[in-house]
């Protein structure tokens, strides 16, 4: 009999399933203290949370028993995942229930903002009967700006062509093909900006999205724009926000999440052309019965020793094909990632060589390792998991294909990713040795031997005397140590490339220093 924990409330929906479950029992015991938590979570098999509990790697660690962690939700903020993979526990979310119910919420949003709906309301509650003060604006003909087309904005795009709305959007990782069959003119952000009437935001929060909406793009967009965001705070710089906002040059905003929540005394909350809620993009009855639901079908599955559906941390893989592939997935994923984290144009096709004994097996999971690893560095989303990564890759029209050799040349293993993009072509491999160490071996055509693990900064350039020098100096400056370089060149003075092992990443204002010396060719900072 396998027990499990429910620590936050979950909808009686969710229990039902559970109730139904052959070999399960559960205790349901909501607004527990950590040290109660802690006393108790060593007698169960599985624990499911919503968002109010924190998993702590203490937490974790008292779990002796679990196999398995749930979050019903698609956030794992509250949850040390890296503790839970330390220890053998799968943990999973469930990042599809509330797709429709954010999609619509942001559509609630956008016309309560554009008709004024909140502040009308309020005056009409105060005795007042305004109409001329509360004219709005049509949303028919307006140019939307979707930036970022995953489950949620491709929803909201949907519902907006419905008002009529005309849609652009900016997503490096969706294909011509996918945006023609959603009638969206994929542009890049500048223009997306020039043009758009409305932009919505529904991207993760993420070093490269934090702050996206600032000064120089709010420059860039048309006067009195209208502002959405129901994806995450600290995306929008309210700050800055609030300026264009008190300027005109934003006509008026919406938001669902802010930077600091709640957000106490915001000067945003003072202005009459602003409207806000306390992060209710997935707060319907339909999404927390269907998360309830969904988290209750993977946890149970888990523990009969079914797929791990939506597993953010462990790929699939056969127990039989597990003791040969095991060793590959972690390389798989960190070339993956190494990959994603070089490209910088949208993806096309991936090709992905597998040569040597691994060839022989059903290479499977090492694929889904290389695309969630891809995926989840390129587009800074860490809902990508071993399940919704071929997903994800097909509906953005990214093309995988896989070829397999037994030729045992230099090494007994190695796997190829190659990917091309209109303007862009990355190739890197690695292998995996007899030791267990983990090795890069090529990166676009040059041998090198470099540590996938860490930081990583990553140069093309001349070779030139006193150029290694240069680049140290500056890093050195920055009192970031040097723990490791290995240089790869094709003749005396002709093209290079520098694998540098670093204790710390260097802040962009470094690289770009760095990539202001005329022997490079480009600098790239690689975390893995």
């Amino acid at each position: 009999m396998a027990r499990i924990l429910i620590s936050d409330p979950l909808s009686k929906e969710g229990l039902a399933v559970l109730d139904a479950a052959e070999g399960m029992e559960y205790d349901l015991k909501a607004g527990m203290s950590k040290e109660e938590l802690i006393a108790c979570i060593g007698q169960y098999d599985g624990l499911i949370v919503r968002s109010e509990t924190k998993v702590t790697a203490d937490v974790i660690e008292a779990a002796t028993r679990c196999k398995v962690i749930g979050r019903a939700g698609v956030g794992l903020d509250n949850v040390d995942v890296e503790a839970a993979t330390k220890k053998g526990i799968i943990v999973m979310n469930t990042p599809d229930g509330n797709t429709i119910s954010t999609a619509e919420h942001t559509l609630a949003m956008l016309l309560a903002m554009a008709r004024k709906i909140p502040q009308s309301y309020t005056s009409l509650r105060s005795g007042k009967w305004e109409r001329k003060k509360f004219v709005g604006r049509e949303l028919f003909g307006k140019t939307l700006g979707v930036i970022g087309m995953g489950r949620i904005g491709t929803q909201v795009v949907k519902r907006a062509q419905a008002f009529g709305m005309k849609i652009i959007a900016f997503d490096p990782f969706i294909s011509e093909e996918a945006a023609q069959k959603l009638e969206v003119r994929v542009v890049d952000l500048p223009e997306l900006y020039k043009e758009a009437d409305v932009i919505t935001i529904h991207t993760p929060l993420s070093p490269k999205t934090k702050g996206l909406l600032s000064t120089k793009e709010f420059e860039q967009m048309k006067d009195g724009v209208m502002i959405l965001n129901c994806a995450r705070g600290g995306i929008i710089d309210e700050t800055v926000l609030y300026e264009a906002m008190k300027s005109g040059k934003v006509g008026c905003a919406a938001l669902d999440v802010f930077e600091k929540e709640p957000p106490d005394a915001s000067p945003l909350l003072e202005l009459d052309n602003f409207i806000a809620v306390p992060h209710l993009g997935a707060s319907t009855s339909e999404a927390q019965i269907n998360v309830g639901i969904d988290i209750v079908d993977q946890v149970v599955a888990a523990l009969q020793g079914k797929t791990a559906r939506n597993a953010v941390n462990i790929p699939q893989v056969e127990p039989g094909v597990m003791a040969i592939l095991g060793p590959y997935v972690g390389l798989a994923e960190r070339l993956g990632s190494l990959a994603g984290q070089l490209v910088r144009d949208g993806l096309g096709n991936i090709n992905i060589e597998y040569t040597g004994d691994i060839a022989r097996y059903n290479i499977t999971p090492l694929t889904v390792a290389i695309l969630k690893g891809l995926l989840a560095s390129a587009m800074h989303d860490s809902t990508v998991n071993y399940v919704n990564a071929p997903l994800m890759a097909r509906e953005r029209g990214i093309k995988v294909v896989e070829s397999k050799s037994d030729a045992i040349e230099d090494f007994a293993n190695l796997i190829t990713i190659s990917f091309l993009s209109a303007t862009e072509s990355q190739t890197v491999s690695g292998t995996v040795l007899k030791t267990g160490e983990e090795k890069i071996l090529k990166i676009n055509g040059f041998d090198i031997e470099a540590v996938p693990s860490g930081h990583l900064l990553i140069l093309n350039q001349t070779d030139q005397p006193g150029i290694i020098g240069k680049v140290g100096t500056i890093i050195g400056q920055e009192n970031v140590n040097i723990g490791g370089m290995q240089l790869s060149r094709i003749g005396v003075g002709g093209k290079a490339i520098s694998v540098w092992n670093l204790d710390g990443a260097i802040p962009e204002h470094v690289l770009a220093k760095i990539n202001e010396l005329p022997e490079i060719t480009s600098a790239s900072m690689v975390s893995l």
